[in-house]
C-alpha cells in the first residue's frame, strides 16, 4: 500500500493533552478525576447533539457539560469561574510527541493537516502558540461544516478540502472512536494508544498504531 498523500491530525488530546485544565477546575472545587468526566461528557453531548441533527459550538457545549457537572457535585455555578476554565483551551500545550511526528512527515515530504471538534480559529491560536501552525497546511473544524466527528461527512469534508479521495489519507489520533470513524468514512486509521492503552475490541483494528504518534507516523510512512 501507498504511504499517505497527508496525515491529518485530531487536535484535542492528540496533539494537546487537557492536563493542565486539572488546576482550573480544582479552583472550582471540582476532583481531578472530573476532567475525564467533564470531558467525556462533552464529547457524549457533542454526539447526542449532532445525531439528532443540531449544531452547537464546542464552547456552549463544554460550558453547558461543566455547568451540570457542577450542579451534581453540589458546586456553585459562576459564569467567569466557567469561563476561566473554558479559556483554559487556549493555554494547552503540545505532547512531547508532536514535534518530533510532524518531523518525521515533513522529512519525507508528506503534507500535515488537523481536524478537530473545535472551531478552525481555536486551533490556530493552540498551533501558532505552539510553533507549530507554519508545519500544518490547513486546519479544518467541526465550525466548517456544523457536524462534529465521528460523523461521516465530516471526514469527507476533509478529504475535499485536501483534494484527496479518501483512501489516500490518514486521521491520526488517541481516540478509538475517532480513528473508527475515519476508516468508515474511507480514510486510512492511525492510534496512538498514549491516552486509552487498548483500542476498543468492538471497533475493526486501525491501520497503524504505535505507542505514541512517532511510532504511528513511522507506520504510516512505511506502507
Amino acid at each position: 500500500m501507498a504511504r499517505p498523500a497527508a496525515v491529518i491530525f485530531d487536535v484535542i488530546e492528540t496533539l494537546f493533552p487537557l492536563d493542565p485544565l486539572r488546576p482550573r477546575l480544582a479552583a472550582l472545587g471540582l476532583a481531578p478525576i472530573d476532567l475525564d468526566t467533564w470531558f467525556t461528557r462533552i464529547l457524549r453531548d457533542a454526539f447526542a447533539l449532532d445525531a439528532s441533527g443540531t449544531f452547537r459550538p464546542f464552547r456552549e457545549i463544554a460550558g453547558g457539560a461543566l455547568e451540570v457537572l457542577l450542579a451534581q457535585r453540589s458546586r456553585p455555578i459562576e459564569r467567569p469561574a466557567v469561563e476561566a476554565v473554558l479559556d483554559g483551551f487556549e493555554t494547552l500545550d503540545p505532547a512531547p510527541d508532536v514535534a518530533p511526528a510532524f518531523r518525521r512527515l515533513a522529512d519525507a515530504g508528506v503534507p500535515i493537516a488537523t481536524l478537530s471538534n473545535g472551531g478552525v480559529e481555536a486551533t490556530r491560536g493552540l498551533l501558532e502558540r505552539a510553533g507549530l501552525l507554519g508545519q500544518v497546511a490547513r486546519v479544518m473544524g467541526v465550525d466548517e461544516i456544523r457536524r462534529y466527528k465521528p460523523a461521516r461527512e465530516i471526514y469527507l469534508h476533509a478529504a475535499r478540502s485536501l483534494g484527496h479521495p479518501p483512501a489516500r489519507l490518514a486521521l491520526v489520533a488517541v481516540h478509538a472512536w475517532d480513528v473508527e470513524g475515519a476508516r468508515r468514512a474511507g480514510l486510512v486509521g492511525g492510534w496512538s494508544a498514549r491516552l486509552e492503552r487498548r483500542f476498543h475490541p468492538a471497533m475493526g483494528p486501525p491501520d497503524a498504531q504505535g505507542p505514541d504518534l512517532v511510532a504511528v507516523v513511522d507506520a504510516l510512512l512505511a506502507r
